[in-house]
């Protein structure tokens, strides 16, 4: 049978070669955009991006998802091979936290990728690196359970007043982000106001749907000193921080692509995330200093 080491370096490699094959198809797609006018199924005329591999993406969305592909690149890949590498030389449990996190995030990028770009040739891709993160989370979870049974009650002096606080204003802002839209498309009795060539937004699935009930359900598991709040606590600091440095790369890919961004936007949604990142940095940074879980080795 194989080995807990193989079967996460099987992982961990298999994502990696996933995640430079449709990086850098995404980023090549920058410089052949091919802008053509579209009309929806909404009756609204959309401008398509027309090249590369979001050639069927709008022009809007386009540079989103190439800012995305560019952060991914330089800055979560370098991250995953650091994390596996570590791993593999320490199979710490402080050591698969961190790959948690990273998992965490790619599931959330790869979900994008399948569901919410426009069909093209790396749907199996997209598909085989969701396929990957998810149950690259299952796995990391069992052991994660598995501790925390061992474990039973976690210590509440880890998090402080200001993680909690963090943890209700950031729930409550990323529902709060997106509901004005969603609530006034409903009473205008017609699609939200960028929703193009989609068919929904994804973005809003994933932040009201999933990461926003995540932060006060690891408040609940904080309070009740589970274990796996200390874990998903850490998780929800990697990649608030990674959406914070994302968040800016997709804007300035679209102000290179031409397209202007409202200052209300950049206001509302960009600088709010940037400042979440911010505080999520340095409360990560703070768990992983006091962290004892360096020289627990989980078995191999």
């Amino acid at each position: 049978m194989f080995s807990r080491k193989t079967f996460y370096s099987v992982f961990n490699i298999f994502t990696i070669l996933l995640l430079i094959l449709i990086t850098i198809s995404g980023l090549s797609s920058f410089g052949q955009a091919a802008p053509y006018d579209f009309i929806n199924l909404y009756g609204d005329r959309v401008e398509i991006w027309g090249g590369g591999i979001y050639g069927h993406d709008s022009y809007f969305k386009a540079p989103i998802f190439i800012g995305s592909d560019f952060t991914i690149l330089v800055v979560v890949v370098p991250w995953l091979l650091l994390t596996f590498y570590r791993t593999l030389k320490n199979p710490s449990l402080e050591n698969y936290i961190s790959n948690f996190g990273i998992y965490s995030l790619l599931l959330y990028y790869s979900a994008s990728l399948a569901f919410g770009v426009t069909y093209n040739i790396l749907h199996l891709a997209y598909i085989a690196l969701f396929s990957l993160s998810f149950f690259a989370e299952l796995m990391l979870l069992k052991i994660f359970h598995g501790f925390s049974l061992r474990l039973g009650k976690f210590s509440k002096s880890y998090f402080s007043k200001a993680m909690k606080v963090f943890l209700f204003v950031a729930g409550l802002s990323l529902f709060l982000a997106w509901l004005p839209d969603i609530i006034i498309s409903i009473f205008k009795g017609r699609s939200l106001g960028l929703i193009e060539v989609y068919t929904t937004e994804i973005t809003n699935v994933l932040d009201m749907g999933i990461i926003s009930p995540l932060m006060f359900f690891t408040y609940y598991l904080i309070k009740n000193e589970d274990f796996l709040g200390y874990v998903f606590l850490r998780m929800l600091f990697k990649v608030c921080l990674c959406i914070g440095i994302m968040l800016p790369i997709q804007t300035i890919f679209q102000v290179l692509a031409g397209i202007s961004i409202p200052l209300a936007a950049v206001i509302s949604k960009i600088l709010t995330f940037v400042l979440m990142a911010f505080f999520a940095a340095y409360f990560e940074w703070t768990l992983k200093r006091q962290s004892k879980w360096k020289n627990i080795v989980v078995e191999r």
